[in-house]
């Protein structure tokens, strides 16, 4: 299966970087990451807070099949609208440190977007054990129902 979303894990460094091209204007492609309803959507979790703005926050909660709850919060460093998302992005009670995500998001044609993150980790071996976990399918699945969800609302 080709993947469209590409993470890029240079060895050694405590950072990733994925990009993936979405048949989406760049408006859409961020409001899929600012709209609660298509967060739930596309990433299959509840919202319980989303706060788009400096200094703002997020969490968010979600159930694995066996009922165990999970939930992800972090704070939004800076929102500048249809461009940049800085934040950091935490999983509570699990073994992975906080993490700083820079999201930016490039107009590529009326039509089409490119979603750049940009993710610092505390250390190498915290990156390298998100990587193991089937980071590169998962995200895939997820962009892959972005893409479907959000497309309808051309």
């Amino acid at each position: 299966m080709d993947l469209k979303t590409k993470i890029n894990a240079e060895e050694g460094t405590q950072e990733l970087v994925i990009t993936r091209v979405f048949d989406l204007p760049v408006e859409l492609l961020f409001k899929a990451y600012t709209e609660p309803e298509l967060v739930e959507q596309w990433m299959g979790t509840n919202v319980l807070k989303l706060e788009n703005k400096k200094h703002g926050s997020f969490q968010f909660e979600t159930s694995d099949a066996k009922g165990n709850t999970y939930r992800f919060n972090g704070a939004i460093h800076e929102f500048d609208p249809d461009q940049k998302i800085t934040r950091t992005f935490e999983m509570e009670n699990m073994p992975f440190g906080i993490q700083l995500e820079f999201l930016t998001f490039e107009k590529l044609t009326d039509d089409t977007s490119r979603l750049h993150i940009h993710t610092l980790y505390e250390s190498v071996a915290q990156r390298n054990q998100m990587l193991k976990g089937g980071m590169a399918p998962g995200i895939n699945r997820a962009h892959n129902r972005l893409q479907d969800i959000v497309i309808k609302l051309k």
